[in-house]
């Protein structure tokens, strides 16, 4: 009996008990440390895609999406000459669906990479087997081949790494923190001033001014930039955010489909934040890599076709015509996910320019 007491004093029922305990005898925790763990437990512990989870992505939605990647990636391959080897890597795969659609029709054109998925949660693990049972699965980055070019894709991927966030105070800048009072997680600012931490030229802000910084995601493209330089390849990074530097707390949760508050519950609701997309050109410049472009999502698919295959598989599917087109106009209408989705481009110095950064794509078409 009593080994079965400190078992449960051990294991904690949920997140909020563990944090509630941790902020009573410890104090209030960084925000980055409330958001890592909250998404960690929350991936690892469900599928959280699809009408019955909590969000929906645009692989799910449309294959279109997918189907649209492959071709992009596809050409800017064909156009670097055919390398070989060659990897197709992909951060935070969902259920597999992107990688499906578009390994299909990167084979149309006899590009065959191997595959390899960087996935931590063994929920979705088993649903991307399903879908492509021929990938590798890594936990990072750091264990993806160093010989031959990548062809990387991350969707929906940095928006869910957590934040740190930095708040001016009377006093100067200070860490904002997660403090629990009367059963209820809340925003504090912290104690140690961080004036240091903030680039001189917004020191001066005024008070109450949020700056909000990912380092989950300046690593990922720094490892991702750097191998770019000496590998070769390209990068498609595709995500909802912003193209210049601004203030302000981006941080929200999403709990079966609807916006909820993200200090409630944490573990049981999908925390993301918007990305910098200006900072991630910066940092990947500065590891060597080449940036394309970054415009939005509706834009770049447009350029790319989306209009003309919704038309081809309405014309092979005629009964589902007017369902994949409501589904293509989610993917690209502006009031939709069009405009505050983005899609950056990044390659290797001698590889070529990535098409639809610019206007529409002469290059491969899908039938």
């Amino acid at each position: 009996m009593s080994f079965g007491k400190r078992k449960q004093l051990a294991e904690p029922a949920s997140l909020t008990q563990s944090y509630a305990r941790l902020i009573h005898n410890h104090g209030p925790i960084s925000l980055l440390q409330y958001m890592g763990e909250a998404n960690a437990r929350y991936y690892t512990s469900r599928d959280p895609l699809g009408h019955a989870g909590d969000f929906i992505t645009a692989p799910e939605i449309s294959q279109i999406f997918g189907e649209l990647i492959g071709l992009w990636l596809t050409d800017i391959w064909i156009r670097a000459g055919r390398p070989e080897p060659v990897h197709y890597v992909e951060l935070g795969p969902g259920r597999g669906t992107l990688a499906r659609d578009a390994l299909r029709t990167m084979k149309r054109f006899d590009l065959l990479p191997k595959v390899h998925f960087v996935e931590t949660s063994l929920a979705l693990k088993d649903l991307q087997l399903a879908s492509v049972p021929d990938a590798t699965w890594h936990d990072d980055l750091s264990t993806v081949p160093t010989q031959g070019a990548i062809l990387l894709v991350a969707n929906e991927f940095l928006d869910a790494l957590p934040v740190r966030q930095l708040v001016r105070m009377e006093t100067g800048w200070r860490e904002r923190m997660v403090g629990y009072y009367q059963d209820r997680f809340l925003p504090v600012a912290g104690n140690l001033p961080m004036d240091a931490a903030v680039p001189e030229w917004r020191r001066e802000a005024p008070v109450g001014t949020i700056i909000e910084t990912c380092p989950g995601a300046a690593a990922v493209m720094q490892e991702t930039a750097r191998r770019l330089a000496e590998q070769g390849g390209t990068a498609l990074f595709i995500d909802y955010g912003y193209t210049e530097v601004q203030n302000g707390s981006t941080l929200q949760a999403v709990r079966a489909h609807e916006k909820v508050d993200p200090f409630e519950a944490p573990g049981e609701a999908d925390l993301s934040s918007l990305v910098d997309f200006a900072t991630m050109r910066a940092i990947a410049e500065d590891c060597g890599a080449r940036w394309l472009g970054t415009i939005g999502q509706g834009k770049w698919l447009k350029a790319l076709g989306a209009d003309a295959r919704a038309r081809a598989l309405g014309q092979m599917a005629p009964q589902h015509a007017t369902a994949l087109w409501v589904a293509k106009e989610r993917l690209v209408a502006p009031d939709q996910m069009g405009e505050l989705f983005k899609v950056m481009g990044l390659a290797g110095k001698d590889w070529p320019d990535g098409e639809a950064f610019a206007g529409p794509a002469p290059g491969v078409e899908v039938e």
